[in-house]
């Protein structure tokens, strides 16, 4: 067995590879405050969840009943995108008046 000083007089050759010990992932701080762009996107697909939980219907559904792209509804309610300023406007419209919106696309088509 060799004793603590051969080690500390021949330490190993360096390999060229990084010491996992030394290196941690940094985590997010949890209380840390959202960046404007987080907020956004959070508040963007909190728009879209509202307003399709207003109706009671899957995506699909509400997507064809109120014109709007399935796949632009799932990224926002994900918030992989954000909707325009007109569609969030369009979202909080049906958020609160979900039937009228749709008895009025009906009647226009």
């Amino acid at each position: 067995m060799l004793g603590a000083n051969f080690w500390a007089l021949n330490p190993p050759p360096m390999t060229g590879k990084s010491n996992d010990m030394t290196k941690h992932p940094v985590e997010p701080d949890p209380d840390a405050p959202l960046t404007d762009a987080e907020f956004e996107r959070d508040h963007a697909a909190m728009l879209a969840r509202r307003a399709r939980a207003a109706t009671g219907l899957s995506q699909r559904d509400f997507a064809e009943r109120y014109g709007i792209p399935v796949s632009s509804l799932r990224d926002w309610e994900q918030g992989r995108r954000l909707p325009d300023s007109a569609a969030q406007s369009y979202l909080r419209v049906i958020a609160r008046l979900p039937e009228d919106v749709a008895r009025v696309l009906h009647a226009a088509a």
